[in-house]
Formats: C-alpha cells, sequence, structure tokens
C-alpha cells in the first residue's frame, strides 16, 4: 500500500525519460573513464551494453519489471545482470537526484524544441492565411461593440505576431533548461574529482549549473519555467479559439468550416458547433493552471530534494502531450478555415466608418473636435453616410491606413523577421 502511494504513476511516466537515462549514463561513464574510475575497457562493456539498452528502447521492446522501482534502476539491474560487477559501477560520482534531473532536463530540451517546431508551423500558417485574405474587411470590436474596420489580414497576422513573444518565452524556458545538473549529487557534490565540464560538453549543454545547491534547486523551477511558457502559447490558442467560437456563430457568420469539423445537435438540426474549438479552448485552461499547481506544490520546501517533486512529472507530462495537440489541431483547423468576404453588406455595420468619416474630414481641414461632433449628431439623427464610397464593396486598401502595422501595411515580412530571431536557439 505505501509502495502504490510513494511510487504512484512514475512507472508509467518514467518511460518517456528511458532514452535520456541511457543517454546522460553514456555521457557519466566516459567522465568516469577520463578520471580514471574506469578502466578503457569497462567503459567499452558498459557503453556497448547502454547501446544496445537504448536499441531495445527505440525498438519498443524495453519493458520495466513488476518488482523494479523505476527506469534508472532497470537500466542498472540490466548492466549488472550482463556484466557483473562493472554493472554496479555505473552509479559511482552521480546521486538519483541529479540523475533524475538531467534526464528531466534531456527530454524537456527536446519537448520545446517540438514545442518550437509546431509553433513555427502555426505562425506560417497564420502568416500566409494573413496574406491572402489582408483586402478583405472585418469589424472590429471594442466592448463587444461594433467599434472600427478591421481586417482578416490584420486578425490573422495579429496571432502570428503574438506567437513570436510566445516564442521568446519559450527560448527563456529553453535557457533554464539547457544548464547541466549531472554531478552535483544530492545537491552537495561528492569528492571524485568528476569533470562537470565533460559531461556538460558531451551531454550538449550550454553550461554547468555551477553550484551544486543551486542545481537541486532547480527540480521544480526548470518545470515551472517551462509551464509558464507554455501557458503563454497557450493563452494565445485560447483567446483565437474564443474568435473562432464567436465568428462562427450565424449571428457573426465571419468564418466557416466544413460539416466534418462541427457537430450537430440532438434536437435542432441547424446547429453547427464549433466543438474543435470549444475543446481546444478548454484544454488550453488546463495547460494555463500548470504553473499555478507546480508553484503550489513546490511552495512550501526548504531547499534540497523531497520527495514530492516526484509529483511534478504528474502535473507536467501530460500538459506537454496537450500542448502538442493543440497546436497541431489549430493548425489543421485553420488549413480547412472559409471566411466571409461579404460581411459588411449588413446593415449592422453601416457606423462602422465613422472613424474613418471623423478622420477624412479632419484631413479636410475641419479641427478634430469638430468633425466628430458633426458625425455623432448624424449617427444620433439616423443620417450617418460613409463619404468614401459604398462600404459593402470597400477593400482594406481603399481606407489609405499606411502606417506601420495598420490594415495597408501589416509589416508581415517585419514579424517574420522578429519570430526568425527568437526561435533562434538549439
Amino acid at each position: 500500500m505505501v509502495d502504490r502511494f510513494t511510487v504512484g504513476n512514475d512507472r508509467v511516466l518514467d518511460r518517456r525519460l528511458a532514452r535520456y537515462d541511457v543517454q546522460g549514463s553514456r555521457a557519466h561513464i566516459r567522465m568516469l573513464e577520463h578520471i580514471g574510475l574506469l578502466t578503457a575497457d569497462e567503459l567499452a562493456a558498459l557503453d556497448a551494453a547502454l547501446a544496445r539498452i537504448a536499441e531495445q528502447i527505440e525498438a519498443g521492446d524495453f519493458r520495466l519489471e513488476d518488482d523494479v522501482e523505476d527506469i534508472h534502476s532497470q537500466v542498472e539491474l540490466l548492466l549488472t545482470r550482463e556484466l557483473g560487477e562493472i554493472g554496479k559501477k555505473i552509479h559511482s560520482g552521480r546521486s538519483r537526484n541529479d540523475q533524475v534531473l538531467v534526464d528531466i532536463k534531456l527530454f524537456l530540451r527536446d519537448e520545446l524544441k517540438q514545442v518550437r517546431e509546431e509553433v513555427l508551423t502555426l505562425f506560417r500558417t497564420l502568416q500566409a492565411l494573413s496574406g491572402k485574405h489582408k483586402e478583405v474587411l472585418l469589424p472590429g470590436y471594442t466592448h463587444a461593440q461594433v467599434a472600427m474596420p478591421s481586417s482578416f489580414g490584420l486578425w490573422f497576422g495579429a496571432y502570428a505576431e503574438a506567437l513570436v513573444d510566445d516564442m521568446y518565452l519559450l527560448g527563456g524556458a529553453y535557457k533554464v533548461v539547457d544548464r547541466n545538473p549531472l554531478g552535483s549529487a544530492a545537491g552537495y557534490g561528492n569528492s571524485f574529482p568528476l569533470d562537470r565540464q565533460m559531461t556538460t560538453d558531451l551531454l550538449g549543454f550550454a553550461s554547468p549549473v555551477y553550484n551544486s545547491v543551486a542545481a537541486q534547486m532547480q527540480r521544480g523551477r526548470t518545470e515551472r519555467a517551462v509551464a509558464s511558457a507554455l501557458g503563454a502559447v497557450a493563452l494565445t490558442l485560447n483567446k483565437f479559439a474564443a474568435d473562432c467560437c464567436q465568428y462562427m456563430c450565424p449571428n457573426f457568420g465571419f468564418i466557416h468550416f466544413p460539416d466534418e469539423l462541427t457537430t450537430g445537435s440532438s434536437i435542432m438540426p441547424h446547429k453547427k458547433n464549433p466543438d474543435v474549438w470549444e475543446i481546444l479552448r478548454g484544454k488550453c485552461n488546463r495547460i494555463l493552471s500548470c504553473e499555478n499547481e507546480i508553484s503550489l506544490l513546490c511552495s512550501n520546501m526548504p531547499h534540497g530534494y523531497h520527495r514530492e517533486y516526484q509529483l511534478l512529472k504528474d502535473i507536467l507530462f501530460p500538459i506537454l502531450e496537450l500542448m502538442h495537440e493543440c497546436l497541431q489541431m489549430t493548425d489543421y483547423m485553420l488549413a480547412h478555415i472559409e471566411v466571409n468576404t461579404h460581411i459588411l453588406e449588413n446593415p449592422l455595420y453601416d457606423y462602422l466608418f465613422t472613424v474613418e468619416e471623423v478622420n477624412k474630414r479632419t484631413l479636410s481641414g475641419i479641427p478634430f473636435r469638430e468633425a466628430y461632433r458633426q458625425v455623432g449628431i448624424e449617427v444620433n439623427e439616423g443620417r450617418f453616410r460613409y463619404s468614401g464610397g459604398d462600404t459593402a464593396e470597400l477593400k482594406a486598401s481603399d481606407l489609405g491606413h499606411t502606417h506601420l502595422g495598420s490594415l495597408g501595411n501589416l509589416c508581415n515580412d517585419k514579424i517574420a523577421a522578429l519570430m526568425d530571431a527568437a526561435s533562434d536557439w538549439k
């Protein structure tokens, strides 16, 4: 009963760390041979055996035996069975604490790289849609009230640029992850002359976490940094999903998706529900909760290892899966989006161009406050008409918006350059 309670879901979650445990161990034994704790022959035997275990893992043939606590013990058990006493030497100079932490960091490094690629894919899709539909006007809203002209180019492009900010945060989390804790042991180092720079180089980390206590303090801090960055991406997707739910509503009718990407009602035959976007919105809210859950788990611990850290995997690992799903599904849905090119034919948007009219009069020499007063009177008396042409026929380029980031100057090329720089981490 105690074992079930304390081990929890670790046996399942640790399978995702198996390849990284072998990767860390292969670097560790090379360092042990370098400082004289293994002979060249022992290194060769251990490395060959670890390579065979790695092949089993990649082939899906690696299994955690029923009476073995975790993946780390299983690897060491297999080595000892095959090599005898030599297998027992692999743990010299390290603790389970730094072994687990380096495994997690190697795992998170790969996960963040995958998230980066998925974000970049979505970014490119949004930018392509922004360019494709840059001329199609779209009502902008403030306070949920009709406000000013926007465009599909502006809308898609806004979410593309939001992903640039998210990428900065992903890169920051990557920098936290990309530091080597191996050799810090249980948090206080040890008396072996370990070459921590060597394992850092072998594993491709940017630097060691130099202070051994600080290395162990990264447990929880690392996961929280990753959760924070994932939360930023999730918040962007969440808001976009909320937009899509609203824009699909017949009261708006701004966008459309094929029937197979929506669902109907059990009693209302006219319904086409945005279930994908609603589920995506909910999953993104779960991702957003992750950082807070990690913070609460780790908030009342003094420095040093505590068993609660084991629960971090239960929190973060499923959230990483949700993040991949949400990014991939958003991109999939956008591949099938259709935009309404006749939105402004609806008289609901007759007052969408009041600001445009005020600005036109101001540019003709009328003081802004007077132009604002004139247009306000016309609206109140029900006789406002935009002087710039038939609003139902207008395109974004007809409105004369030229400043950076406006309807007529989306700056998508400049935003793409920002994303190139933001995503330039290993």
